[in-house]
């Protein structure tokens, strides 16, 4: 079979991934082996492939491969998010440009818009999966909006209602103005913003000329305060209990109210209260029974409860009311100030508190065993550092806002009936039937009642996905969710610990009364070399199809993984796609030449192949050895930069440098076999790494035997290694390197002999690798010596003395001439320190730092001369 010079991924990988995909490699169904499952957090159906999707799949694929190669039933289970906010938002905004507005449409016409969308655009990111590598069996490929995760969500709802769970309530809510729905605590991003603190009299009533003054970062609220607070300790205040003050602008008398909440040293102390618009205020109002006068609409604009600026956008209106507060006399001053504001994490527009009606999770209860099981290692975080931070959350929990104003996404399967009652069912037929029978009243027809408008917060459907993919909601006892449940590892962003992790963890010891996963891989973000976030607002994230373009698929793997460590942040750069893509060139080119070599089957086997390879089988039991233990504590990128310096540096630098048949000669058959046999070792050890490359180079190999592809050929076993051959390989090495620059130093070429004398003195001496010494270094003999040669250049390793008689391969009277130059040379350097540091002027008033270089000099001096003595004593003896 013919070999190229270059390996060339974009011939290589479509090929491939299409052959897994025909022999349906990537299929697993149950059967006896013990199962390996991995489910992939499912990107947005909307999305397409970014950088931190790369890293995640990536290490992924890694351990689903590595698994299959280990001899167990892996699945890789895919699947996408119906991802509500953001979809509505695409949704709506392609409907603007056609025209269309989607108050315009009924709930039905919008969502054959939106499934229209879905299916125009919800492959893609799984497409760009497979350019990837990604061995997914893609015959389980799951939806959260496909009809059995539909049916499990509202299964999931309705139980949890029945339990006492789940309740409707009135609640401080963070709304998003933009989307117009509420979102979870999670999904708001807090950010410090360079922000102002206006300060506003209110006058004091029945008084002439008495005001208190309040400061405020949103003077618009003003027009929705219902009091105002101080706390009861402070001494300036107490001379206002049982007052009311006046509002500006709007002239309403709110009570003077005293709480001990109030911070007396922000501000003035003095706390205007706005129970519908901050979550503080309105737990304030809560125990004073004040009025709740809710002053924004739901797209952020003023309420006609606002009474001025009505219809004004929230900003428009905080502009526009401190010229209004001037003009009436309440205005007093304003300074700069930074404050921590919410922002959607959907939208990115500034999060309103509000006060709403909504659906919640009651927490408390339901996540205690996902707390424990954490604590106690049932789960495993990777790295630990996260356990605290999952603990003191989890610890700290809120109910769990699960409504959204929305209409894609799972419809909150509550009916309410024409006396303000509600009744909880999955179809309006069970409905119907349960409101009769609440209300006693049998004459109610479908007409009679009404399906809640709202849908589902998304991660009330991805919380189930260890269990939805296996359908183990509505069959909780199928064969699927009986084998591959608890799944195994769980590859994941820390930013989703909790609003997606933890919650899952919740769901399967509800549903399961199980683990979702034994161990959770947490992983960094990616960051481009300034250590900023990689995003569109920056344009500092390259596009991960156009990588797979330039440096193959193999490459972007390795070059991602290079400097990705478990919950610590990657600085990507391009540079190490390249480095990846060059060790892929790497393994091509280690190839084709072992490919190449003639070999003849009767030539005797050298001594130092075969001392070689005994050396190299032991440093592979060792490599591999070291790769259980780095995959077992989820060091996945040392376990590359272990098989990496496996392969560049002890296989293709120093093996098949040491075997390699001398230019225009023959290998012999056996040495040529255990290369081939070390490669195919190697190539195994790499595939989870670099899958192509190694496909492509594996069935090429003709002594394959073990099935139709790499990856599903079982990884070599290890054995515990011989240390003693590896440390005296290591010596080999450092005498090899010694050799090499005393050749460059004393300018003798590499294609001139030389002898090579130990020191009897040594003892323990193991002649096994002289053979190897000769056929790296060119040498003639090597031999026991009792005194150093004459003309001879020594250097020690491990305690043992060297000498390389120099006799014959330098003109040594030009030598010592050289030598003596650069010793008369340096002395005089030395002496010229030397006047420096003698000066006491110089050394009190020099800067401390120059003396101390001064000081390095004279050391580095000194050593020098040591040094240059010794080459002439060897040299005159």
């Amino acid at each position: 079979m013919e070999i190229s010079t270059k390996y060339n991924p974009a011939e290589t990988e479509q090929k491939w991934y299409s052959y897994w995909e025909k022999h349906k490699l990537f299929k697993s169904t149950p059967d006896e082996r013990d199962p390996y499952t991995i489910v992939i957090p499912p990107p947005n159906v909307t999305g397409v492939l970014h950088m931190g999707h790369m890293l995640n799949n990536t290490i992924q694929d890694i351990l689903v491969r590595r698994a299959r190669m280990q001899g167990k039933n892996a699945v890789w289970v895919p699947g996408t998010d119906h991802a509500s906010i953001a979809t509505e938002t695409k949704v709506v905004k392609k409907l603007r440009s056609e025209g269309i507005k989607k108050s315009e449409l009924t709930r039905e016409d919008f969502l054959k818009h939106a499934w229209e969308w879905t299916r125009e655009h919800g492959g893609i990111i799984l497409e760009q999966l497979k350019r990837l590598g990604a061995s997914c069996d893609w015959d389980r490929t799951a939806f959260t909006m496909d009809e059995s995760r539909y049916e499990s969500v509202l299964d999931v709802f309705i139980d949890l209602y029945n339990k006492g769970h789940v309740y409707r309530g009135l609640r401080m809510i963070n709304w998003d103005p933009e989307a117009k729905t509420a979102v979870s605590d999670e999904e708001v991003i807090y950010k410090e913003i360079d922000s102002k603190l206006y300060y506003a009299q209110y006058k004091i009533a029945e008084s002439e000329d008495e005001y208190v003054t309040i400061a405020t970062t949103r003077p618009e609220t003003i027009l929705g305060d219902t009091a105002v607070c101080v706390n009861p300790n402070d001494e300036r205040y107490q001379h206002l209990a049982g007052k009311n003050v006046i509002i500006p602008l709007v002239n309403r008398e709110v009570p003077v109210i005293f709480d001990e909440q109030v911070d007396m040293e922000f501000g003035t102390g003095c706390l205007k209260i706005t129970p519908a618009h901050d979550e503080n205020d309105y737990e304030i109002g809560q125990r004073h029974n004040l009025e709740t006068l809710d002053i924004l609409n739901d797209d952020g604009t003023l309420h006609e409860n606002a009474q001025v600026l009505v219809g004004e956008d929230r900003f428009d209106a905080r502009e526009k009311i401190i010229p209004m507060l001037k003009e009436s006399g309440n205005y007093l001053k304003e300074e700069n100030y930074v404050n921590k504001v919410g922002y959607s994490e959907r939208t990115e527009v500034v999060i309103e508190p509000k006060l709403s009606m909504q659906w919640f999770v009651k927490m408390e209860n339901l996540a205690k065993p996902a707390l424990d099981a954490v604590v106690n290692d049932e789960i495993k975080l990777h790295p630990q550092k996260f356990k605290t931070m999952y603990r003191q959350w989890m610890e700290n929990i809120k109910d769990w806002c699960i409504s959204r104003q929305l209409w894609w996404g799972h419809r909150i399967p509550a009916y309410y009936l024409p006396n303000g009652e509600y009744v909880v069912a999955k179809t309006p037929e069970e409905a119907l039937e349960k409101a009769q029978k609440q209300t006693g009243d049998n004459s109610l027809t479908l007409n009679d009642i009404k399906q809640d408008e709202d849908v589902l917060d998304t991660w009330f459907s991805s919380w189930l996905w260890p269990i939805s993919v296996f359908d183990g909601i509505r069959y909780p006892d199928n064969e699927d969710i009986n084998y591959y449940y608890p799944t195994d590892d769980l590859i994941t962003a820390p930013e989703i610990l909790f609003f997606w992790v933890a919650r899952m963890i919740i769901a399967g010891y509800e549903y399961r009364n199980e683990k979702p996963f034994k161990n959770i891989y947490l992983t960094g973000i990616v960051r481009d070399d300034k250590g900023r976030k990689m995003s569109k607002q920056f344009g500092n994230s390259p596009d991960p199809i156009g990588l797979i373009d330039r440096h193959g698929a193999d490459g972007v793997r390795v070059g991602i993984l290079l400097s990705s460590v478990a919950g610590n942040d990657l600085l990507f750069n391009e540079n190490l796609t390249e480095q990846g893509r060059n060790f892929a060139n790497k393994i091509w080119n280690a190839f084709r030449l072992i490919s190449n070599w003639e070999i003849d089957k009767n030539a005797p086997q050298p001594d130092h192949a075969k001392t070689t390879i005994e050396w190299f089988q032991n440093r592979l039991y060792k490599a591999k050895n070291e790769l259980d233990r780095q995959f077992n504590q989820y060091r996945i990128s040392d376990a590359l930069m272990n098989i990496y310096r496996l392969f560049w540096d002890d296989f293709a630098s120093w093996f098949l440098e040491i075997i390699k048949p001398n230019y225009g000669e023959p290998i012999d058959k056996e040495t040529s076999n255990y290369a081939y046999t070390f490669l195919d070792d190697l190539l195994k050890l790499l595939h989870p790494f670099m899958p192509f490359i190694t496909e492509e180079i594996w069935q090429r190999l003709e002594a394959r035997k073990d099935g139709d592809s790499i990856m599903i050929s079982l990884l070599p076993q290890a054995e515990p290694p011989d240390e003693n051959i590896l440390e005296q390989f290591e010596q080999v090495k450092e005498i090899s390197a010694k050799i090499r620059t005393l050749r460059k130093n004393k300018d003798i070429s590499n294609k001139e002999t030389c002898n090579l004398n130990i020191k009897a003195a040594t003892n323990n001496y193991d002649d096994r690798f002289d053979s190897i010494l000769q056929k790296l270094n060119n040498l003639e003999e090597i031999k026991i010596v009792e005194e150093k040669p004459r003309e001879a250049s020594s250097f020690i390793v491990k305690n043992r003395e060297y000498f390389v008689p120099l006799s014959g391969l330098i003109d040594v009277n030009e030598e010592l001439e050289k030598l003596r130059n650069e010793l008369d040379y340096t002395k005089g350097f030395l002496e010229g320190v030397m006047k420096k540091l003698n000066n006491e002027r110089f050394v009190q008033n020099a800067p401390e730092d120059t003396v101390n270089k001064e000081k390095q000099k004279k050391a580095d001096a000194e050593t020098k001369i040591k040094a240059l003595e010794e080459q002439i004593r060897d040299l005159e003896e």
